[in-house]
């Protein structure tokens, strides 16, 4: 019987635990497109869930702020039993039972049972809870802010993966293709060299130039590796197979005002002086007074002396003034002045790194853009000379050194043309990050 328990236990924990893992292929698809990867990132990182948490917290903070325009209402009740002459002879009074027989200093022993409820709002304060909930309510835009911020900054990061990974693939396309041409002139050597056309050094080289090929395709293979690995880490997701859909890739559009205005990081950068306004005006309320509107209403019933019971009721208004605090007051408003300050000093050291950052983004696509049209004027040219010396080597008018140094240009062409055509989509991408836009904020775009 016990093992049987055992066993269906165990069947219940190898159910239980595959469960997440399929789980987790929910909503994951087989094969990538940027516009997905970007979506699935903001919705699944662990970035993303945080600066949903941290929202949250802040909405509480606003709601908690909030509450400090509310009246408090207190509801007690409590039974006691006492010899004791002045509590007994407080329960005597309150009850109403008292006559000119009763000794004070022995009223003897008594019990009551209190009930009450007590009402108390505050009627001034120097403005302290207004600033408190307008600082609750700008720290709460500020969060919301910094989510935008961090779905710029990952969206960003996504799309440089996605394209890091075309780059890699194109990379072992051209390196897989150079091998080949390599394998084919060497197939082409050996028949000369058998026939007795061709010097072993030239059949020599080509074979050492083979096992160079060999190796950059291994680096690339493992670049790309690398790449899959880093972007499923962007996506919250761990290993597994990648797979991207490059043909039909969005093309992202330049902006055409280049301005860091709408950067989130502002909007954040505001929303934090504001609060820091609002806690001036919160550490300045501290010389002002304070007003308080109060009342009570009090139930009190004894049961040893007759069921004796006794109602009553007090309201009032109470106004407080500290006279002297021993400098707390002006400590705490030279303290959130000088925070105040300091976060306008850190917002003019903002827009001053972001105009340095827009003007590196602008030239980088400019530089992109001017490297992606060599680099196609030299793929073109490169492709023609190499088709050209493998005929003359086939005929044996060239020599082993000569195809492989065209060979290398070639694959040295097509290697920089795809990283120059991966380098200007991040950038056109980086420049849409600086400039304050999402990566695919516009309802259509033009696709490959």
């Amino acid at each position: 019987m016990i093992v049987a328990r055992i066993f269906l236990c165990f069947i219940v924990c190898v159910l239980s635990s595959g469960a997440p893992s399929a789980a987790s292929d929910k909503g994951v698809p087989e094969n990538w497109t940027v516009r997905q990867a970007v979506n699935f990132a903001l919705a699944n990182s662990p970035d993303s869930k945080v600066a949903l948490l941290r929202i949250a917290a802040a909405q509480a903070a606003s709601d908690q702020a909030h509450s400090s325009f509310y009246p408090k209402l207190d509801v007690s009740a409590a039974y006691g039993r006492t010899n004791n002459p002045m509590y007994s002879f407080g329960n005597i009074l309150n009850q109403g039972v008292f006559d000119s027989s009763i000794n004070f200093n022995d009223p003897g022993t008594t019990d009551n049972l209190n009930m009450s409820t007590s009402l108390q709002y505050r009627l001034y304060n120097g403005g302290h809870d207004q600033a408190g909930l307008k600082a609750a309510q700008a720290e709460e835009a500020l969060t919301q802010a910094q989510q935008v911020a961090i779905h710029s900054r990952l969206s960003f990061e996504v799309v440089r993966a996605f394209f890091t990974i075309a780059q890699a693939e194109e990379t072992v396309h051209a390196r897989l293709s150079a091998t080949k041409a390599i394998e084919a002139s060497l197939t082409v050597a050996q028949a000369r060299y058998d026939a007795g056309d061709l010097l072993k050094t030239d059949l020599l080289n080509l074979e050492v130039q083979k096992s160079t090929a060999e190796e950059n395709l291994i680096q690339a293979r493992h670049g790309l590796d690398l790449a899959k690995r880093g972007f499923l880490n962007l996506l919250g997701l761990k290993q597994r197979e990648v797979a991207i859909v490059q043909g039909t890739t969005c093309k992202q559009k330049v902006p055409q005002q280049i301005s860091y205005d709408k950067r989130p990081e502002l909007r954040s950068m505001d929303a934090m002086i504001t609060a820091a306004e609002a806690r001036v005006r919160q550490a300045r309320s501290g010389y002002f007074p304070t007003a308080d509107a109060f009342g009570s209403y009090q139930i009190d019933k004894g049961y040893k002396n007759e069921n004796s019971s006794g109602n009553s009721w007090m309201a009032g208004v109470k106004v407080n003034y500290t006279l002297f605090d021993g400098k707390r007051t002006a400590a705490e408003v030279v303290r959130a002045e000088t925070r105040l300050s300091e976060i306008k000093e850190q917002k003019h050291k903002m827009e001053l790194a972001f105009n340095l950052e827009l003007e590196r983004a602008s030239l980088g696509l400019e530089e992109a853009r001017k490297r992606q049209q060599v680099t196609e004027k030299r793929v073109e040219l490169a492709r023609e000379s190499a088709r050209l010396s493998r005929e003359r080597f086939v005929e044996g008018v060239i020599l082993s050194s000569d195809l492989i140094d065209v060979e290398n240009r070639l694959t040295d062409a097509l290697v920089h043309h795809t990283r120059a055509r991966a380098a200007r989509r991040i950038a056109v991408a980086d420049l849409r990050r600086t400039c304050g836009m999402g990566q695919f904020q516009e309802q259509i775009e033009s696709c490959d």
